[in-house]
């Protein structure tokens, strides 16, 4: 087949580009050719692969997803694919996956707590919601697509709910982790090197954040957190990876709360397999997240994952056995009992998480969604 893979942005990092490559790289190797329709792309192009920059002149962010949109439109139109597969927020195509779930749900769910109180109050960003909102409708509108892919139960339901789409035209393949990338081995290796660079020994206790933007991923709430722990566990510390903008806020919220000294503010990492090692549990309160990766990837890595129901992720959890799920509006205790919890399960809970990660390999995932994309062009 010759596939167009569509999205605004190829690069190495972020959960779609990373799907991106994972995706393109697997259906080469399958002996299909594959050409990916981007905005803007990291160098060197994917061995084997086509890149074709659409990028019309654009001023704002708003009017670069709009143009891209439209760029990809009059490309399809002019140029001969088998299948058309968007990643992003474009409406040509035959599947398009929502990796970021329905917008409207992630503007009741967690807009707000990515807003500084300046930016709720004078309404930064409304145009570009507006037009992701007009961008989606088009995209999942009757005829405007073969078939929907959703990484997770929980947005099949909200996309079934939102758009009214058949539940027949809906797949829900759930997000995969690189399990050699992310391997329990790596603690005492390079784990064991991030804990000393940061002070710390293996006699530690080491609670994981990492996501980026903070406020959607519920840092507050692991902050508060580790203060309401660390009264009882001195031996307690926390590193948060991944980046946002109002990093500072945290920051002084971390310094508010007298737990500075225990936190490990690291920004964004291109070694987040590091991070894992370096971790003894992992925890995301996420206000929503359709299927975070790093819940996979935590798992992987072998570490007992607690996160909420407000993640598709939590799907693949077993309370108690390999993680613990938490309501949609977690509490900081809700949160701080679980990780007392697993600081003292941590071995078994390991052992589980891993098992749990070799169920749900990305390659199995690919694999399942070249079959379906292979389907739809033979039918």
């Amino acid at each position: 087949m010759r596939i167009a893979l569509v999205h605004m942005r190829h690069a190495h990092s972020g959960g779609a580009e990373r799907y991106l490559n994972l995706i393109s790289s697997h259906l080469v190797a399958s002996g299909h050719q594959v050409v990916i329709l981007c905005r803007s792309h990291a160098s060197p192009p994917p061995s084997g692969i086509e890149i074709v920059k659409l990028r019309p002149i654009s001023i704002g962010a708003s009017a670069r997803m709009w143009n891209f949109a439209m760029a990809v439109e009059e490309h399809v139109k002019s140029v001969q694919y088998d299948l058309v597969y968007a990643l992003g927020k474009t409406w040509s195509h035959d599947v398009i996956r929502l990796g970021g779930g329905c917008h409207q749900t992630y503007l009741k769910s967690a807009h707000a707590a990515t807003c500084s109180p300046l930016a709720r109050a004078i309404g930064v960003g409304g145009r570009k919601h507006r037009m992701a909102l007009e961008i989606e409708q088009r995209a999942l509108s009757p005829g405007a697509f073969k078939h929907v892919i959703t990484n997770s139960e929980m947005t099949k339901r909200d996309v079934i709910s939102t758009h009214g789409i058949p539940a027949d035209k809906i797949r829900v393949i759930h997000n995969g982790a690189d399990v050699e990338q992310f391997h329990p081995r790596l603690r005492s290796g390079p784990g064991s090197e991030l804990r000393r660079l940061l002070g710390w020994s293996d006699e530690h206790q080491v609670l994981l954040f990492l996501g980026t933007g903070y406020g959607r991923k519920g840092l507050d709430i692991v902050l508060e957190a580790t203060a309401e722990l660390s009264r009882e566990r001195p031996m307690m510390r926390l590193i948060v990876a991944g980046r946002d903008s109002s990093r500072s806020r945290y920051e002084a919220l971390a310094a508010k709360l007298g737990i500075s000294s225990r936190t490990a503010f690291l920004g964004s990492r291109d070694d987040p397999e590091y991070c894992y090692a370096a971790a003894d549990v992992y925890a995301l309160p996420t206000r929503f997240d359709p299927f975070a990766n790093t819940t996979v990837e935590a798992l992987a890595s072998g570490l007992p994952t607690i996160t909420t129901k407000s993640n598709g992720g939590h799907e693949l959890i077993e309370e108690g056995i390999d993680g613990s799920v938490l309501p949609q509006e977690a509490a900081p205790t809700d949160l701080a009992d679980r990780v007392n919890f697993w600081f003292d399960n941590r071995e078994v809970g390991s052992l589980a998480a891993r098992a749990k990660a070799e169920e749900n390999q990305a390659a199995s995932k690919m694999r399942e969604t070249q079959t379906l994309l292979e389907e739809l062009v033979s039918s």
